[in-house]
């Protein structure tokens, strides 16, 4: 093959073949550095390769550069920028190679589509945040951040080009008089003292990012780079244009002091504030569609967990609370209903049906009878400002299968306290079939699942099945309106299915048996939702919390709940209640135990030290302690409301933005880095640690005798529960597009001895949780 050519003149003219081993496609863009290219690696995965222009490759000066820009990727390299793949400084024409991420530039996004809407507003200055607060905690500051390196993936903002980053322990040094950086998004540090430069330098450059990203322009706006110089120096930025509820923040970020500036995680903090005020969907880090009209590529339809909370300094968990009251007795099951099933074919006619009479009354409830079209039911109470966010509890993807016996406060064998049918035999399904609720290569993306009897309950783009739990076989689907993407799995209350969806802020309450919808509720009114046992929690935003029936969508009670300072409920299987809890500026946590039958409080507590509540076992409640305000966990707190005590476990190394299941007594814990950690709770003591070597892995499940987890690849991981050895693994499941990265992962459940999974492939796969050996 011979080598591609670029326009122009000139070495640059004639493109390598090859950058180290990977073979280079086409060219996606040139900057002043280098040319990026589409490239492939051997085994076909598509990466992004930057190559440097042939006249720098002599200059050592700039090498130096290149060598700091490979270093600070790679100290950042994770969920806000493009993870760096491979690279080689010292070739003769240097290059770095990084996974490839589909989406536009902020810049490619604005220029085609114009100013962005408040609510994705707010969204890309979430991520941006977190972004910066992921890069500054590895002492780098990106010193360049403007609206073309920000990549809009589907998963939220990327930040890349790291050309003029510098590490804090760089011995790099900036030459007398030389300015480096794109002036419209410079601090005026970086124009009178640019040796001083550090963090607050991208806090500047992040609010003129978000200046241009609501009006199309910069906060100081020339074309003559002097007359903006001067500009940043010494004018107030023009805010003309951006939202009344972000702009105070956004002036804030363009302090010309450093000092006067937030810091990431104080924006974080902020943001959850106007959060409360008109949107909270962004603070739930999942795949979506997040950039107005584009839709997710992948299909992959991911949700996952709590609110981003920016959590102040840890001090001792165990401190004394300040209240508490006795456990509560268990609730009543839930009983589905079980009414005729009929067949396939009529499951998608009523359901395709019953979306149409939706759509001919957005905002109501639509209560639709099985076999009957057109009857509504009024509507029961109005909505306020908020719409709804879902994260973590009993609609968190974090249980994907819902029903992993945490809380029960007891330890099985292999396989818990179920078995497998002797006739069981492993299965893999595709639910989405090609034209009806297909992703990309018509997959329907990643399956959010959830168990419910003898079926999986499974919702991807565009599409809500069952399936037999013992075969696989699809039983019915469910289309949802113009292809939306349900934010999480289904969720079994009151006998239904629930399902929410992205777009049209609707929950849609299923029949379990047949796919045909009993009632829908538009959510555009309230900021959070959350279902445990027959009721549904909705907070609006004056911070009334409404218990609604989940059998019958009709409201039950509504209420201000006292002390309730962020009603943001979270759920775990087998417990009847539901929980808030929030961090104080003091450095407390405050948890609030709520009766979801009657908005009553059963019990509440005020705990020493920054923590994130994760489960509950036997009336405890199980909390992993921050360590820092960037996600370090440095222990886990079990907290007993019947006498008041927490006890802390340290754990033996901190991890990294873990993810937690709770069984029994034990608490398993994966780590952003593939550390996986068990702590029994009652002996006091962390019992092992494994390094598995999975980053970005979902959150475990466990039955007792296993831990399981899945990995970005499809894999399904199972670990000795009793010593943390690995047992065995399931083969990959990529799919068509191996090159995408899912953001979140849904986690695996074992229910009945087998485990269930799904793959960013569209299938759903059981295994037998008896012999991971076999897998």
């Amino acid at each position: 093959m011979s080598p591609q050519r670029n326009t122009g003149a000139g070495a640059e003219a004639e493109l390598p073949e090859y950058a180290g081993h990977y073979r280079l496609r086409e060219c996606l863009g040139s900057g002043g550095m280098g040319v990026v290219h589409l490239a492939h690696s051997t085994s076909g995965m598509k990466v992004a390769v930057k190559v440097v222009h042939a006249r720098f490759a002599l200059d050592p000066e700039f090498r130096g550069r290149f060598r700091q820009e490979v270093a600070a990727a790679r100290r950042v390299s994770g969920a806000f920028t493009a993870p760096v793949v491979d690279a080689d400084p010292e070739a003769e024409r240097p290059w770095m190679a990084t996974l490839f991420i589909p989406g536009s530039t902020l810049a490619e996004h604005v220029k085609r589509n114009g100013p962005m809407r408040s609510g994705e507003l707010r969204r890309l200055m979430a991520g941006l945040a977190e972004a910066l607060r992921d890069i500054h905690r590895v002492g780098v500051v990106h010193r360049d951040l403007k609206p073309s390196n920000v990549l809009l993936a589907e998963d939220g903002p990327k930040v890349i080009d790291f050309g003029i980053s510098r590490p804090k322990d760089s011995e790099l040094r900036t030459e007398t008089g030389k300015l480096i950086g794109t002036p419209p998004f410079m601090a005026p540090e970086q124009f009178r003292r640019p040796r001083e430069v550090g963090p607050a330098a991208d806090v500047f450059a992040l609010g003129s990012v978000m200046v241009h990203a609501a009006t199309g322009r910069g906060p100081f706006d020339s074309d003559s780079p002097y007359v903006v110089a001067y500009q940043v120096v010494h004018d107030e930025p023009d805010l003309t244009g951006v939202p009344d509820n972000l702009a105070p923040l956004v002036s804030r970020c363009l302090a010309k002091e450093p000092e006067g500036r937030p810091t990431p995680d104080e924006l974080m903090r902020e943001l959850r504030s106007v959060a409360a005020s008109y949107d909270t969907q962004s603070f739930i880090p999942a795949q979506r569609s997040l950039w107005g009209g584009e839709t997710d590529p992948a299909g992959t339809g991911d949700a996952a967990g709590p609110p981003v909370s920016a959590a102040p300094g840890a001090s001792d968990a165990s401190a004394a609370p300040d209240a508490s009251a006795a456990p509560v007795a268990p609730a009543a099951p839930v009983v589905p209903v079980a009414p005729d099933e009929p067949s396939g074919a009529e499951s998608e006619r009523v359901d395709e049906e019953a979306v149409r009479e939706t759509d001919k009354r957005p905002g109501r409830w639509a209560r639709v009878r099985s076999g009957l079209r057109g009857r509504r039911g009024r509507v029961a109470f109005t909505a306020g400002a908020l719409v709804v966010v879902l994260a973590g509890g009993a609609l968190g993807v974090t249980r994907l299968l819902g029903h992993d016996d945490a809380g029960r406060g007891v330890r099985g064998g292999a396989a818990g306290s179920h078995s497998a049918s002797p006739a069981f035999s492993p299965w893999s399904t595709r639910p989405a079939k090609a034209g009806k609720g297909a992703g990309a290569a018509g997959t329907g993306g990643m399956p959010l699942c959830a168990s419910a009897a003898k079926r999986l309950l499974c919702a991807q783009s565009g599409l809500v099945s069952a399936l037999d739990a013992d075969d696989g076989r699809v039983l019915w689907r469910h289309a949802l309106a113009d292809g939306d993407r349900p934010s999480e799995a289904p969720v079994l209350a009151g006998g239904l299915a629930l399902v929410v969806t992205h777009s049209g802020r609707l929950v849609e309450a299923l029949d379990p048996a047949s796919g045909a919808t009993r009632w829908q509720q538009d959510l555009s009114g309230y900021g959070s939702l959350r279902a445990v046992g027959d009721t549904l929690l909705l907070t609006a935003a004056d911070k009334t919390v409404t218990g609604v029936s989940a059998t019958t969508g009709e409201k039950i009670w509504s209420r201000l709940i006292p002390g309730l300072n962020e009603p943001y409920f979270t759920t775990f299987p087998g417990d009847p209640l539901a929980y808030a809890a929030s961090v104080s500026d003091d450095g407390h946590t405050r948890i609030t135990a709520v009766d979801p039958a009657t908005g009553k409080v059963r019990w509440k507590a005020r705990l020493g030290g920054a923590l994130r509540l994760v489960g509950t076992t036997a009336g405890s409640a199980v909390l992993l302690s921050q360590g820092d305000a960037y996600g370090t966990v440095d222990a886990v707190v079990r907290y007993d409301p019947a006498d008041g005590a927490a006890r802390r476990v340290p754990l033996g190394i901190t991890l990294q933005e873990a993810q937690a299941a709770v069984h029994g007594d034990r608490v398993y814990l994966l780590a952003f880095d593939g550390t996986l950690a068990a702590v029994d709770t009652a002996a006091g003591q962390q019992v092992w640690s494994l390094q598995t070597a999975v980053s970005r892995g979902s959150a475990p499940a466990s039955d007792g005798g296993h831990v399981y987890f899945s990995a970005a690849d499809g894999r399904l991981l199972a670990v000795d529960a009793d010593d943390g050895r690995l047992l065995g693994q399931t083969t990959l499941r990529l799919g068509a597009h191996s090159d995408r990265v899912v953001a979140t992962l849904p986690a695996p459940a074992a229910v009945g001895g087998r485990v269930y999974a799904g793959a960013p492939d569209g299938t759903v796969f059981a295994v037998d949780g008896r012999d991971p050996a076999g897998w």
